[in-house]
């Protein structure tokens, strides 16, 4: 199989997600042919995906997490073959989420471009969430709201992410998005909140976009000129209300 160095794969823009269409036909068989890491959702909104070193799991709503295999959907997808160009420790550590961020930020060389991350470390606390099973239409910003919350303490494990440019808002998560993976396979689920006192960071800088497009009648048919970044942020983000354990 030829690999696409430095390519950012989608395999659905993340308006599509947010508008409410949460089915497709695109296998994790298929991601797999565009990455060894990614990061996504599984149809119906089943729970959220990562992909770590090719293996594909599922963190459910109940926050229970299960390896996947090829054959199973997804809607939306973010994919890469992670070829890290450089490592640097985050020595002094981090207390809160915006702490993670502005230290993946100094670590960028130039916000216009898009990029990958491996984070590994033993965090002191690592929030995260997963969306229940839903029906196609209902938007994602609503779905959200409902979240369950999932808390874990003393933890070692991976943040698989991504960062990407605000001027391709309409097509994939503007900012960094993250996903969390326990080494034990047994807890994660998209970041909300975190901190630990030293990480390894693994950054790749992506110059490359493909991008499948859907041909599903929902997809023809919906009208995209709604502008969704507010509905998508607030999807992305912690509320106050999810502070607490689920």
């Amino acid at each position: 199989m030829q690999v696409d160095p430095d390519t950012l794969y989608l395999s659905a823009p993340v308006n599509a997600l947010v508008e409410g269409i949460f089915s497709a036909t695109r296998t994790i068989g298929d991601i797999r042919r565009h990455g060894d890491l990614a990061l996504g959702t599984f149809n119906q909104l089943d729970g959220e995906m990562v992909m770590v070193g090719g293996e594909v799991y599922q963190v459910s709503g109940t926050g229970a997490v299960r390896p996947v295999g090829d054959e199973e959907c997804s809607p939306f997808a973010v994919a890469t073959f992670f070829r890290e160009l450089s490592q640097d420790r985050l020595r002094d550590g981090f207390d809160s989420m915006e702490g993670l961020l502005g230290g993946l930020e100094s670590l960028l060389p130039s916000l216009n471009l898009m990029h990958a991350f491996q984070v590994e470390g033993h965090f002191e606390l690592v929030r995260t969430r997963s969306v229940p099973r839903q029906e196609n239409y209902r938007p994602l910003v609503e779905v959200t709201r409902e979240q369950p919350v999932f808390e874990r303490h003393d933890v070692s494990g991976v943040l698989a992410g991504f960062y990407t440019p605000a001027f391709m808002a309409s097509l994939n998560v503007p900012g960094f998005h993250l996903h969390f993976l326990s080494d034990d396979r047994t807890f994660g689920g998209h970041l909300l909140q975190c901190s630990a006192p030293e990480v390894l960071v693994r950054v790749q800088v992506l110059r490359q976009l493909r991008m499948d497009l859907p041909v599903s009648l929902d997809y023809l048919t919906l009208d995209f000129s709604r502008d969704t970044a507010g509905d998508l942020a607030e999807a992305e983000s912690e509320r106050p209300s999810d502070g607490g354990k689920a």
